[in-house]
């Protein structure tokens, strides 16, 4: 099963960390697995990060691992956003999510009592702001992207590893991502040591293109790899992978060639969780009442 690095809170220790949860593309093979049990009504996130939790047989620590606003990780940041995207709401907002061209079956539920309707909730202030850096977030990312494109191919390749340095691989920045290149590399452009130690090395591709990635360039990426007897690497892109390339990758056997793709979204979002291209503008502490604080000896 694919893994990855997503940030977690430690609340007792005020400090974040990362921990090791599965890949948002397993969650959605798995969504889309005609043995999964999917209620004919549709279902909802949370009860589907709780099938999802079994059938990964997650530890206790992933399960109850929480981001920095205090919610789950694996159901906020793993399970919701790939629900979001590829499952529908025909009902509207607050309705149970249901596969696409797939309407709830509802011969087995109990007669809908009359629609009442009901006045829209006031959004809280904490709502409204999680919904502006949602905003804010989503045009940063955009932003990201389109400066990667205004710039050279040679830039893109920099900025890769850059973002790669920073997520803890290949030591100092003066000792990572040499270059490759030339005919018949198939597509490597650069290489970067896994650890600081350089006990093992990673084979990186980017390609900075609108059009999705199909399976040929990762396919031709795959066997340059294993021409070099390479076992692991990374192929970057500013667009998407089709899904023909994302299943090629998945049926490749992890124990010869390990291979991660990231697409341009991921590729924002890395570069937003570690700084790379990015600066911090303005920051805002969001407090509680410390309940503990006001409670007397005895109470």
């Amino acid at each position: 099963m694919k893994t990855e690095m997503r940030k977690a809170f430690d609340s007792a220790t005020g400090q974040e960390y990362q921990i090791e949860m599965p890949a948002r593309e397993e969650v959605k093979k798995a969504i889309f697995d005609p043995n999964f049990p999917f209620p004919p009504q549709g279902i909802r996130v949370r009860d589907a990060a709780a099938q999802l939790a079994q059938k990964f047989r997650l530890s206790d620590e992933q399960k109850q691992a929480k981001t920095k606003s205090r919610n789950y990780v694996f159901r906020y940041d793993v399970v919701r956003p790939v629900i979001e995207k590829e499952l529908e709401q025909p009902d509207g907002p607050g309705t149970p999510y249901v596969r696409p061209n797939q309407r709830p079956d509802s011969s087995h539920a109990p007669p809908s009592p009359p629609v009442v309707p009901v006045p829209n909730p006031v959004p809280t202030p904490r709502m409204l702001i999680e919904e502006s850096h949602k905003r804010i977030q989503d045009a940063l990312s955009a932003d990201l992207l389109q400066r990667i494109q205004d710039n050279s191919p040679d830039f893109f390749e920099e900025l890769v590893i850059d973002l790669l340095v920073a997520m803890g691989y290949g030591g100092s920045r003066e000792e990572a991502g040499r270059a490759v290149g030339g005919s018949g590399d198939g597509g490597i452009d650069r290489v970067i040591n896994e650890d600081i130690l350089g006990l093992d090395v990673i084979y990186v591709q980017a390609k900075r293109w609108q059009a999705d990635v199909g399976e040929p360039p990762v396919r031709d990426f795959v066997g340059a790899l294993q021409g070099r007897r390479a076992r692991k690497g990374i192929f970057i892109t500013t667009s998407a992978f089709s899904n023909r390339a994302k299943e090629y990758v998945s049926s490749i056997d992890s124990r010869d060639t390990k291979i991660v793709l990231i697409d341009g979204h991921q590729l924002a979002q890395f570069m937003i969780d570690y700084n790379v291209g990015v600066s911090v503008t303005k920051s805002y502490e969001i407090k509680r009442v410390d309940s503990d604080y006001f409670a007397e000896e005895g109470e």
